[in-house]
């Protein structure tokens, strides 16, 4: 289902199988970002394991989510250019969330979660993240999705802006508009925030 969000031309549209070469295009050689391929979140922890997920392995169980129809995200197309990526699910399809400190919870079970934006450099700034969180939570509502977090960025400790590098969770800023509220900070850098759908 694709909906229009931002001017004219941008529109939004839920991840399906057929759509698995917008994401290559999207991606490009870094694979988003340092051979990620939206793997990050879906591996059970870092190190070792991760220094053999990334680059040509992670975009193989990637593409291998998408063509079975188990990943589940938003894309941005500009025209026909895809411009911006959002991935959502429940949050027990990303064990690594586990493995942080500041986002452990004990009431997970029925959570769903957003946990990573990538936009097109030169697409960036023009409120693309935040039309990709609008259409990630009008797909999890046709989901009947009651509860959905997010891990979105702040400043830096010394407070200056965070580079686009390291913002992929999303600023703060766009959840705060859409109704999400704080529940934890554990760490200074990394608020959780979650959303009722129920009473949206």
């Amino acid at each position: 289902m694709a909906t229009q969000e931002k001017g004219p031309k941008i529109r939004y549209e839920e991840l399906n199988p057929r759509l698995w070469p917008a994401i290559v295009t999207l991606f490009g050689e870094n694979g988003a970002c340092g051979g990620c391929w939206c793997q990050w979140w879906r591996v059970e922890r870092g190190g070792r394991l991760w220094e053999q997920t990334k680059g040509e392995p992670a975009r193989r169980r990637m593409n291998r989510l998408v063509t079975s129809g188990r990943a589940l995200g938003i894309l941005a197309f500009d025209g026909q250019t895809p411009v911006g990526w959002c991935s959502f699910g429940s949050r027990r399809d990303f064990p690594r969330l586990e493995t942080v400190k500041a986002y452990r919870r004990d009431d997970i079970a029925d959570v769903w979660c957003v946990n990573c934006f990538f936009i097109a450099r030169g697409h960036r700034g023009r409120g693309i993240a935040r039309g990709l969180l609008r259409a990630a939570l009008k797909a999890m509502r046709r989901r009947r999705v009651k509860t959905v977090e997010a891990y979105p960025v702040t400043a830096s400790r010394d407070g200056k802006r965070l580079a686009p590098a390291f913002a992929w969770t999303g600023p703060l800023g766009i959840f705060e508009e859409l109704g999400f509220r704080e529940i934890q900070r554990l760490a200074p850098t990394k608020p959780l925030v979650r959303l009722d759908l129920e009473k949206r």
